[in-house]
């Protein structure tokens, strides 16, 4: 199955920032090139962190408090306050780096996201030089596949290539990402195994296998016709 990889959503070209990179031209550059984050490197291109809005932000709230005499952010702990004070990249900045591999699956990235509770990840060669940087936006663009290449791809990977159906053994009908399936099984057991290889497929919104049947139900003892 032809899943899309990182390197094909990814953008490449990346603005970065330096270790000792100051508060104000991290601002300027954020405002400048219209992204909300940017790569942390060291002379090498290694990527050693992220500085986001987020952190930059943290660094306006605490001395928004100050005036009126309140605790500056309440709750912060000593890292924490260490970055509201910081002045430089390296200060400031989220480390490590949550990052991703060029060869990833959307899947495997989003899953990453997901588990990190990031909004981007940055991509990596095999010695954490930058290559790029892929948002959730990014990975949302598999979801504008157009149907008739969706339905094309179940038809010949999945059940093609993979179970070795004949092109016509199901009804495969796709509208706006959603998968219909049709048709006539031989075994009862193979349903739900198709559907799971149906929704990994980039683009598809979900898989219904109710107009599926069976000649034989082999998930209970002795089986049966349907």
């Amino acid at each position: 199955m032809r899943h899309r990889r990182i390197d094909q959503l990814m953008t490449r070209e990346v603005v970065s920032v330096r270790g000792d990179t100051p508060f104000k031209e991290i601002a300027r550059t954020l405002s400048q090139h219209q992204v909300t984050a940017v790569p942390v490197v060291d002379g090498d291109g290694r990527v050693v962190g992220v500085v986001s809005e987020g952190d930059l932000l943290r660094k306006t709230a605490d001395q928004a408090a100050a005036p009126s005499g309140l605790p500056a952010v309440p709750g912060l702990e000593a890292w924490e306050r260490a970055k509201a004070e910081g002045t430089r990249a390296e200060e400031l900045m989220s480390a490590p780096a949550v990052c991703a591999r060029p060869e990833w699956t959307v899947a495997e990235a989003a899953r990453l996201m997901e588990v990190q509770r990031v909004k981007r990840l940055v991509v990596v060669d095999g010695e954490d030089r930058l290559l790029g940087i892929v948002s959730r936006r990014d990975l949302l663009d598999v979801f504008l596949r157009e149907d008739d290449d969706i339905r094309r791809e179940i038809v010949e990977d999945v059940l093609g290539d993979t179970l070795r159906l004949e092109p016509t053994a199901l009804a495969v009908e796709v509208h706006d990402g959603r998968v219909e399936l049709g048709g006539r099984l031989p075994f009862r057991g193979m349903a739900p195994a198709i559907e799971r290889m149906c929704a990994t497929v980039d683009g598809v919104v979900s898989v219904s296998c109710t107009r599926l049947t069976y000649d034989v139900d082999d998930t209970e003892r002795g089986g049966g016709r349907s």
